[in-house]
């Protein structure tokens, strides 16, 4: 899979491409279906490219700020699971004024058509897109036969009787139904990141944590949580804290990890930290002292968690 940053590096597609256009925060079932058909489409036609369209940051990063809705994974990580499935192309649109301000038909026409040169577009029936969101499926079937391409409505696809999209998966992490989020992303939920040095107040109170540098503006949880923790070829199991810190007055998102029997320099090196079980939702304390004695209860309860085989390493 090549990866292309802006209009500007788009190849030539002399026989046109196949493609799907989205968020794909998750990478979820839905989403994993339809890169298939997008992949499969593509595969009829010789030359014929297969490209998945996606924007940074997400429209409703640009538009809400902070109160747009956490990122399930990063772009690297989106980057990632997506080069798994096999498309040829990753074009990620960066999302500023220009893009958001420009007519819903300007952006089939000049983007999807000229740049693009699409010759079938996967997108949910529900997508809307172009200045004020004036664009719909509507549009896209009424510009296609204008264009010479064909859009194609994907199918929902459901867990049970609930629609399988990002916002549920929001909704379960929250929850701390870690199974059934891992049963949509068809993978557990993990924070990845690397350690970097923090203030060190874990150690005075003889819990030192390795800190994740987080590369998204939020998390979808929050809390203290029993995690499995790795890092190349290396495991272990230990104790998360996720959220602001309110106790040593915390201002950002961040995860600290306390890990069980590991006494290495972790300093640098690239973690990945899968959540099991929610222990408590994150409190304030009135100082270090009340702080150490629930962190000693917390982390009790997440080895009693781990000595009943929920996880082995």
């Amino acid at each position: 899979m090549q990866l292309i940053r802006g209009l500007q590096n788009i190849p030539h597609f002399a026989q046109g491409t196949v493609a799907t256009i989205g968020n794909f925060d998750g990478l979820h079932q839905g989403h994993q279906s339809i890169i298939r058909h997008v992949i499969a489409e593509a595969q009829h036609t010789p030359k014929r490219a297969s490209v998945v369209i996606s924007f940074e940051p997400t429209p409703k990063e640009y538009f809400m700020l902070t109160q747009a809705p956490a990122r399930i994974y990063t772009l690297r990580e989106k980057l990632e699971l997506v080069r798994q499935l096999g498309p040829d192309y990753f074009v990620m649109l960066r999302f500023n004024q220009t893009l958001a301000s420009l007519n819903a038909q300007v952006f089939v026409r000049d983007l999807l058509h000229r740049s693009l040169n699409i010759k079938r577009l996967y997108v949910g029936d529900d997508f809307k897109f172009g200045h004020n969101r004036q664009g719909d499926i509507d549009l896209l079937h009424r510009m296609g036969s204008e264009l010479d391409f064909t859009v194609t409505d994907t199918e929902t696809v459901y867990q049970g009787t609930e629609r399988v999209s990002s916002t549920l998966i929001r909704k379960l992490l929250a929850l701390g139904l870690f199974d059934q989020a891992a049963e949509l992303l068809t993978r557990p939920f993990t924070i990845a990141g690397k350690v970097f040095h923090g203030d060190k107040k874990g150690r005075t109170i003889g819990f030192p944590t390795a800190n994740i540098l987080l590369k998204r503006r939020s998390l979808p949880i929050t809390g203290v949580f029993a995690v499995s923790v790795s890092c190349a070829e290396k495991h272990w199991q230990g104790i998360a804290n996720i959220g602001h810190r309110p106790t040593v007055s915390g201002t950002r998102d961040q995860c600290e990890v306390h890990l069980f029997d590991c006494d290495e320099d972790l300093y640098g090196q690239r973690l990945t930290v899968c959540p099991h079980t929610k222990i408590r939702d994150e409190i304030k304390f009135s100082g270090l002292d009340s702080l150490k004695q629930q962190i000693n209860i917390d982390v009790e309860k997440t080895k009693h968690y781990f000595s009943k085989g929920h996880f082995s390493q």
